[in-house]
C-alpha cells in the first residue's frame, strides 16, 4: 500500500524473518560468530537465548542462507511442550524420517542409522530447536543423550537451542550439569540501544531503496527507541504502523507529533483485556475519572508528553557533551 507511495521494492519492516534485512548489531553479530564456530567444531551445543522478538529466528534463518546444502543436513524446529518421546517423533519427521507408530527404541534406532549414512556420506547433521525454554527437562536431556551418537572421529549431530530468557535457568538447574559440559557457547540477545536502533531502522529502509523519503527527524528516531525498547520485533511492528500512517496522511516527513499519534495508535489497540468492562466495553479507568470534556485534551496531553520527550532527548546530549568536554580536559592536563 505505502510502498509506491515512499517508492520501495516491497515492505521493509515485515514481521516474517528474512535474512536479506539481517542487521548485525554488536550483540547479533558476537551471536553469529558463535554461530559460525560452532558449525566449525562440528560438536557440542550452541545456547543463544533472548526476550520475545530479540531476533533469535532471525539469527537461524541467516545462519541457513550461509549453509552449504551439499555438506550439511539442517532442520528446524519449534517446540511446544513435549514429552521425550514426542521429542523424537518431531525431530525424526525435521529430517524427512518415519515416526508414526514406532516406539522409542525404534526412532532411537533409525535415527542413529540415518547419522551414520550421512557421516558415510561425509555429510553433517544439525537439529536447531527453537523456543527451547516450552521443552520439559526431560527433553533437553533427551537433546543431549542424542549427542551420544558418535563415531571414533566426531559427533554425528550438532544441535543449537535457541530460547526465551527462562530456559537459562533450566540449563542452570543442579540436573544439567552434563548438558552444561557439552554447551562450547552461548549468547544472550539483548535490546539495540538508541544508535543501533537508528542503524538498524535506516538499514531495512535502504534494502528497499530509501533514499531519506520519508524523512525522519533525530529526535523521531529517539522517540522511537524509546516506545519500542530496542526490540527489533517492536520496531518492525511500529515502523510499518508508521509508514502507514504517512501513505495515509500523505507525510514525507516524520515529526515527532506523527511518532506519538502512532505510538497511541497502538498503545490504545493492545489495551490490556483487564482494562475494560465486561459489560460496556469501556475503559474501566474512564468509569472511575469524570470523562474528559474535550477532546482538545488529548491534543495537549500530546503536547506534553512531545515536551517531555524533547527535554529528555536534550539532556542526554547535553549529558553527552558535558563527558566528552571532560575527557578532552583530561587529556590535556596530561
Amino acid at each position: 500500500m505505502y510502498e509506491a507511495f515512499y517508492n520501495l521494492s516491497t515492505k521493509p519492516f515485515q514481521l516474517s524473518p528474512d535474512p536479506r534485512f539481517f542487521f548485525d548489531s554488536s550483540v547479533h553479530k558476537r551471536a553469529m560468530s558463535y554461530l559460525r564456530y560452532g558449525l566449525s567444531q562440528g560438536e557440542g551445543f550452541i545456547v543463544i537465548t533472548g526476550g520475545i522478538g530479540t531476533g533469535k529466528t532471525t539469527l537461524v534463518r541467516n545462519l541457513f542462507s550461509e549453509l552449504d546444502q551439499q555438506k550439511i543436513i539442517a532442520a528446524q524446529l519449534v517446540t511446544t511442550n513435549l514429552d521425550s518421546d514426542e521429542l523424537l517423533k518431531i525431530i525424526s519427521s525435521s529430517f524427512g524420517l518415519p515416526h508414526e507408530g514406532l516406539s522409542k527404541a525404534s526412532l532411537l534406532k533409525q535415527f542413529e542409522s540415518f547419522l551414520k549414512k550421512c557421516d558415510f556420506q561425509d555429510k553433517r547433521v544439525l537439529l536447531v530447536v527453537d523456543e527451547a525454554q516450552n521443552l520439559p527437562v526431560e527433553a533437553v536431556e533427551e537433546l543431549r543423550m542424542l549427542s551420544n551418537f558418535q563415531t571414533d572421529k566426531r559427533s554425528l549431530i550438532q544441535s543449537f537451542l535457541l530460547g526465551q530468557e527462562e530456559f537459562r535457568k533450566t540449563v542452570q538447574s543442579p540436573g544439567m550439569e552434563q548438558l552444561r559440559q557439552r554447551i562450547i557457547a552461548s549468547c544472550h540477545l539483548s535490546p539495540l540501544d538508541k544508535k543501533e536502533t537508528r542503524l538498524y531502522i535506516e538499514h531495512r529502509l535502504k534494502e528497499v531503496g530509501w533514499s531519506s523519503r520519508p524523512v525522519i527527524t533525530d529526535i523521531a528516531f529517539e522517540l522511537i527507541h524509546n516506545f519500542t525498547n530496542g526490540v527489533p520485533r517492536r520496531i518492525n511492528v511500529f515502523c510499518d504502523r508508521l509508514l502507514l500512517y504517512g501513505y495515509l496522511e500523505e507525510l514525507f516527513v516524520f515529526k515527532p507529533e506523527v511518532i506519538n499519534i502512532v505510538a497511541e495508535e497502538l498503545a490504545n489497540e493492545v489495551a490490556s483485556p483487564e482494562d475494560y468492562d465486561e459489560e460496556e466495553k469501556s475503559p474501566v479507568a474512564a468509569k472511575k475519572a469524570a470523562p474528559p470534556p474535550v477532546a482538545a485534551n488529548k491534543d495537549l496531553e500530546r503536547e506534553i508528553k512531545h515536551v517531555e520527550m524533547v527535554v529528555d532527548s536534550l539532556q542526554s546530549a547535553m549529558q553527552d557533551k558535558l563527558n566528552l568536554l571532560k575527557q578532552a580536559l583530561s587529556l590535556l592536563k596530561k
